[in-house]
């Protein structure tokens, strides 16, 4: 996701590798840190590949770099976009990495196809706790903790379903 993140601001526009740290760091910091020794070899990584230009960024001197998103970067963002791994559906971290983005990509039908896998995933029952097979309801659950993490679930779970079938244009469901 730091690969995705970094070609999705740099879509945005030429960016110093400071000010690009800056922006994937508020995105995806707060749940997975960005430090130089990530973030540094994923933009060589990139330059490498020719999915990112470096040049000198002639406003901070010869030290300073200004990154820019190649051509080939812009395909591959595209393809990333239009073709997130299963992981990065299922992970709520990942994914928002991927809603980040996903406007970028030029066709809304592709941009609906990712929020329709997304929201298929959503829909699968699912608990952090089973007895067997079967999932266990928050109201099952005595121990406090696991009730209120069961709780917080269901709701963002059910927040964003409904904004997914709002966008999507699909009518909510009687029982969400």
């Amino acid at each position: 996701m730091l690969e995705l993140a970094i070609l999705g601001f740099l879509a945005e526009g030429p960016l110093p590798g400071h000010e690009l740290r800056r922006r994937v760091s508020q995105l995806i910091g707060y749940t997975r840190p960005v430090s130089d020794g990530s973030l540094y070899p994923a933009i060589n990584r990139l330059a490498k590949a020719g999915l990112l230009e470096r040049r000198a960024d002639p406003r901070a001197g010869a030290a300073r770099y200004l990154l820019s998103l190649s051509g080939v970067g812009r395909a591959d963002m595209y393809e990333r976009l239009r073709r997130p791994a299963e992981h990065e559906i299922t992970d709520f971290s990942r994914f928002q990495t991927v809603l980040a983005f996903l406007s970028l990509l030029p066709d809304v039908r592709e941009q609906h196809a990712v929020l329709r896998r997304r929201l298929a995933f959503l829909e699968e029952p699912a608990s952090f706790f089973y007895d067997g097979d079967r999932p266990v309801r928050a109201e099952e659950v005595a121990d406090p903790y696991r009730r209120g993490l069961l709780l917080t679930a269901r709701a963002t779970s059910r927040a964003e379903r409904a904004w997914l079938r709002e966008v999507l244009g699909e009518d909510t469901p009687e029982n969400p």
